[in-house]
């Protein structure tokens, strides 16, 4: 019999509303319509029919915070946001269908009928919007939102996430893992920063969620409808940041999460490192062969085997009978010592910091009150709860054991945290300082405050000495207190060049001082790469050649004289340019901008950026521009971004730029280039930090047709008065247009190490005199050579050339008044 078709399409009709709604209701619970608005000064509070809580703030004329949850918003409580809210001039207004904020320098329009967010500038482009129909939903408790993914957009950012520099296509997942030899697309490795910087017609915008539980973000991956972001508990809670360049976004999310210190000079320096060294007489060894082939160096890394069976805060006494008197002779060479401290406290009855920490309750424990035990190097261990204020206490105390036996830096290691097996029970509690939680939430946060708790208790007792600061895991924010690096990296091309984006996707997030192990931590570089990857750290924030056990040893003299040769000469170069370094770093601290940049930030909407072939690039500082290759290509293609000429660093070779081109490489030097209308200043060769340079300081002086001004900075490089006035910084400009270069009025306690100052003129012609406050002043011819020759010898046994330019210099008075030069 046949069915009749009708009813059939009835049913079916039916059917599929029945399905729609419970897709609505069911799994995936939407966020809903607005039922209520509440606008309090820079606030909007909303609920929706879905019983939707919703908080939208103006932090400042740039940043709006967007806050969600279920249930009713708890006070705002954040481990990474130490920024306040700006009094801000802002409109609220609201109809039938939305309601409209407007700053000076954006709108955001929230529509009622579904709630969706959307911003806009001021004059009505799109910046970023909802995806409509999806917005924000719950599955579970896990809260996702959905971005409208616009034409040609592109992601950068963050933080330490493989892959290439834009993340379009791609998605990662943050859950800090100890993960060994990580391979160049795995995800995720150590540390979370979820914060990304979005760009797209012209236009740029950063998204920050903080959310310490395992988050997701999605820029396209699987799907070519949307970009996203979500986090499996907790609330929605980002911040929208608006800026017209990308180094002004960096610098209002650092202005939320906070900017690093000044570092010690002398974590600026090369630091020799190795898993391990030891016993101390090998310690020693490695110093002294430093000093003797000159290589300079200012730091020695102690790995596990310093302790006394892995037990933290204790030495192997068999292995290092007096570390203070170690310590204290490693000084005197010029040599400070870094020290790595895992969490683990082993579990043994009489061991000192296990009996302490029993006393004070600060481990980790099971909802049953039980301590957590995760195995680890000492054994089964205990683990401080380093969200607890009571935690941080203890461990600042117990660090003081370092502090007296002469150890200036704290490698925090193992702080994901990491045991045996990778797998920490989710119902271990954690304090949350008075927010109590699980691993869930507890755990992406642990590492960050491991290396705030070490931070915090070397600054209360060491004697005013700034300390040094490794961390392996961290969340948003961790600049605040620590430097971090890549972690166990492998010695491999293709790992060298992750290494780079991995520094400069950090950089983008808000982390200036960062570092990879030099050469590759796990496996043996051949010579070719420890070559290139020694010239490329001499370009990277922190410089640390780190090798894994057993594997071969790893110092420069190891790969033969060449090599030597090779490494000295970067080297070399990165020591003289300390005092350009040091004021980057300071630049850091006021901006939040990277000393390793990449092109993205100064170039964002030059495709050629972000290209395969050219990704790798960046910017040391403002003037410096690196561009990495393997140690096994004999060519390679360089973008040199439009706007500016180049200077090749040791020829003075003027490229121009909007152009990419094919250079020839060569073994023994990175190619780098110099921006037009630069101002490098430079110092004169030293073998650590704890030796004088000469009283000249030497400001470089690029030609261009750009005005340009460098702020140089100087402190003691060692404690904590410039923060009462005791530094010495001020600002060089270059007008090519009235043709002068001044120096400001110095501002500051502190005097400056050089008397003189000798000025290198590159690129002006045969400009034979100048006027120096309306003085005639003649200059004098001098050479420039940055690298000294290497003996390398080709077939018919000919040496390579010295090389190098001529240029034009006068040496001046280091006065701390106003004067100028112009020619």
């Amino acid at each position: 019999m046949k069915i009749p078709f009708k009813p059939l399409l009835v049913f079916l009709s039916l059917s599929v509303c029945s399905f729609s709604v419970q897709a609505q209701s069911g799994p995936v619970k939407p966020v809903g319509k607005v039922n209520a608005v509440n606008i309090n000064g820079q606030n909007v509070n909303i609920t929706t029919d879905e019983n939707a809580h919703i908080a939208i703030s103006v932090y400042s004329p740039n940043i709006v915070q967007v806050r969600m949850d279920k249930k009713p918003l708890p006070e705002n409580f954040s481990y990474a946001v130490v920024g306040e809210p700006q009094q801000t001039k802002v409109n609220i207004t609201q109809d039938n269908n939305q309601v409209t904020i407007i700053t000076d320098s954006l709108q955001a329009r929230i529509q009622k009928n579904p709630y969706s967010i959307a911003f806009y500038t001021r004059d009505g482009k799109v910046i970023n919007q909802d995806e409509s129909g999806l917005t924000t939903s719950w599955i579970g408790e896990e809260v996702t939102t959905y971005k409208h993914m616009q034409e040609g957009e592109r992601f950068i950012g963050l933080g330490e996430k493989t892959g290439a520099l834009d993340r379009r296509g791609s998605a990662y997942t943050n859950w800090n893992s100890d993960t060994f030899g990580y391979r160049v697309d795995q995800d995720p490795i150590y540390s979370t920063i979820p914060f990304y910087i979005g760009i797209h017609s012209g236009l740029n915008y950063g998204i920050f969620l903080d959310n310490t539980y395992q988050s997701d973000f999605n820029f396209g991956a699987s799907n070519k409808r949307f970009s996203s972001f979500g986090a499996h508990g907790g609330e929605m809670d980002y911040y929208f940041i608006y800026h017209t360049n990308v180094a002004d976004i960096i610098t209002s999310y650092t202005a939320l999460t906070g900017r690093m210190n000044m570092p010690p000079l002398w974590s600026l320096g090369y630091q020799q490192n190795r898993y391990s060294y030891y016993p101390e007489t090998e310690v020693l060894r490695i110093a002294h062969t430093l000093r003797e082939k000159k290589i300079p160096a200012d730091g020695i890394t102690l790995d596990i085997h310093y302790m006394d069976a892995y037990k933290l805060f204790t030495w192997d006494k068999n292995r290092f009978g007096d570390p203070k008197k170690m310590t204290d002779e490693l000084n005197k060479l010029g040599f400070k010592t870094t020290v790595i401290v895992d969490p683990g406290i082993k579990e043994e009855e009489g061991y000192g910091a296990y009996e302490r920490g029993k006393q004070s309750d600060i481990f980790l424990k099971y909802v049953d009150g039980e301590y957590y035990t995760g195995q680890v190097w000492p054994g089964w261990t205990h683990f401080p709860d380093f969200t607890s204020e009571k935690g941080r206490s203890w461990w600042r105390n117990e660090i003081k054991t370092y502090v007296n036996d002469g150890v200036s830096g704290i490698w925090n290691d193992m702080n994901e945290i990491a045991t045996w097996g990778n797998k920490m029970p989710n119902n271990v509690l954690f304090d949350y300082d008075g927010h109590l939680t699980t691993n869930k939430e507890g755990h992406n946060v642990y590492g960050m405050q491991m290396a705030r708790s070490s931070y915090e208790g070397y600054r209360q007792t060491a004697n005013n000495k700034r300390p040094f600061m490794l961390t392996r895991a961290g969340y948003a924010g961790l600049q605040r207190y620590t430097a971090i690096w890549t972690g166990d990296n492998r010695s491999e091309d293709d790992h060298m060049l992750l290494g780079v984006r991995l520094l400069n996707s950090l950089g983008v997030s808000g982390v200036a001082f960062t570092g990879m192990d030099i050469g590759g931590f796990t496996g043996n570089p051949t010579i070719g790469l420890f070559a290139r990857w020694m010239q490329i750290g001499a370009f990277t924030p922190y410089f640390r050649n780190h090798a894994a056990v057993n594997t071969k040893s790893s110092e420069p003299w190891t790969y033969g004289e060449e090599v030597l040769e090779i490494s000295r000469n970067f080297v070399n170069l990165r020591y003289r340019l300390l005092p350009y370094l040091y004021s980057t770093f300071y630049e850091a601290t006021q901006t939040g901008h990277p000393v390793m940049r990449t092109l993205a930030i100064d170039y964002t909407h030059e495709p050629q950026v972000y290209a395969g072939q050219y990704q790798n690039q960046y910017q040391f500082g403002e003037a410096l521009m690196v561009a990495p290759f393997t140690s096994q290509e004999s060519f390679g293609e360089v973008y040199f971004p439009k706007g500016s000429r180049w200077y090749n660093l040791y020829t003075g070779e003027v490229t121009n730029g909007n152009q990419e081109k094919i250079i020839q490489l060569e073994y023994n030097k990175l190619p780098v280039f110099v921006k037009e209308s630069s101002i490098i200043p430079m110092q004169s060769l030293v073998q650590s930090t704890a030796e004088q340079p000469t009283d000249t300081l030497t400001i470089h002086v690029y030609q261009g047709n750009i005005a340009n001004s460098f702020v140089y900075y100087e402190d003691d490089g060692e404690s904590y008065d410039y923060e009462k006035g005791d530094f010495y910084k001020r600002s060089i400009n270059y007008d090519p247009r009235r043709k002068t270069i001044t120096f400001d009025k110095a501002e500051g306690d502190f005097k400056s190490k050089f008397n003189n100052v000798k000025l290198v003129l590159h690129g002006f012609g045969n400009t034979s005199r100048v006027k120096v406050d309306g003085k005639n002043t003649a200059l004098k011819d001098d050479f420039i050579s940055h690298l000294t020759p290497i003996t390398r010898f080709d077939p018919q046994g000919v040496s390579n050339p010295v090389e190098g330019y001529k240029v034009k210099s006068v040496v001046l008075k280091n006065n701390n008044d106003r004067f100028s030069v112009s020619f």
